[in-house]
């Protein structure tokens, strides 16, 4: 009787993958409804009794929050492409990264928190690539539990369902990683050489999380005030003020508040600004519709003058450099 032979066996890889937050297929109502749903269905983001909080989600938010957001998406969308900024952005690094971080050995793919692809189908797709070792490198730079610790949850989850689990590594947080800082000094910089006016001030806006978050101990608004302390040592030129954005619901929110400062800004005789938005990896809605939109919009109203966005990262050379920094620290 002849013996079967054992089916090949795809192995000795390691895998990179990078995570971003995440983004709706399209700027159409269902897509973005489908992307609200899951983003504001974890618990770590919304930290509210969940039974409550689904009346509440699927009976208010998911009828009329999602035509709004879709109007923020058109304004912002690459038409050409047909993609968000952050998709575009994301599957730019990760292509950069596969030039400089290239080997037999080593398969370099990205996916997203909320959205496709999904955590799940990437570490599906690394480990029957062959890959026995995987690190995962959320794009955040600053640490908190709505976003690196949920991306670690999702991974985790994951893994549960693998009979043969690859070896694990997660890269928490860089927000005082030299490359990142001296990266984010040198968009500074050039963006102040860009222009023919002086600013007055720079407004470092981070993502907000509430102020009870921070209570119950995240880290994140100590991260967050690091990268700023760190930017300020290398660049003291003009004066930065550091805010928090993307408030949502009633309860308080880390101060002071983004919006609300840009509104008071001219008052304070600060009537030409820089924004800088350290805490994303890559341009989206957040930074191109809220800040450079909205926020303008609203600076200028209440009698400010010059307003311009400092564009994040994205796909700089420095960016993808520190990315290649970080992950070879566990390459070894």
């Amino acid at each position: 009787m002849k013996r079967k032979k054992h089916p090949k066996i795809k192995f000795d890889k390691t895998g990179i993958l990078l995570v971003n937050l995440g983004t709706p297929n399209s700027t159409g109502w269902w897509d973005i409804r489908k992307y609200l749903k899951e983003f504001l269905s974890d618990q770590r983001v919304i930290e509210v009794n969940p039974i409550i909080w689904q009346i509440i989600l699927n009976l208010f938010i998911l009828t009329f929050r999602p035509s709004k957001t879709a109007h923020a998406y058109k304004k912002i969308w690459f038409k050409k492409q047909n993609i968000s900024p952050l998709l575009y952005y994301t599957k730019s690094q990760t292509n950069k990264l596969k030039k400089v971080l290239s080997g037999k050995k080593i398969i370099i793919d990205f996916a997203m928190r909320y959205g496709m692809p999904s955590i799940r189908s990437r570490l599906n797709l690394l480990q029957d690539q062959g890959c026995e070792r995987i690190i995962i490198l959320p794009l955040y730079p600053q640490y908190a539990a709505a976003t690196t610790a949920t991306v670690c949850d999702e991974v985790y989850r994951s893994l549960m369902d693998m009979r043969w689990q690859p070896s694990l590594q997660i890269i928490p947080h860089y927000e005082s990683e030299r490359l990142y800082i001296d990266a984010l000094v040198k968009t500074i910089k050039e963006k102040v050489k860009s222009i023919n006016w002086k600013p007055d001030l720079i407004v470092a806006s981070y993502h907000g999380i509430p102020k009870s978050y921070f209570d119950k101990g995240d880290p994140y608004q100590c991260y967050c005030q690091k990268t700023s302390r760190l930017i300020k040592e290398k660049y003291s030129d003009i004066d930065i003020l550091t805010t928090f954005q993307s408030r949502f619901g009633p309860q308080e929110w880390l101060k002071p508040y983004t919006d609300k400062t840009l509104d008071d800004l001219p008052s304070k005789g600060k009537k030409n600004i820089l924004v800088i938005c350290p805490g994303f990896a890559s341009d989206c809605v957040e930074t191109l519709e809220e800040i450079n939109i909205q926020g303008k919009e609203s600076f200028i109203k209440n009698g400010g003058k010059n307003f311009d966005l400092i564009p994040c990262l994205n796909d700089k050379k420095e960016h993808i450099q520190l990315f290649k920094f970080l992950i070879e620290r566990y390459l070894v």
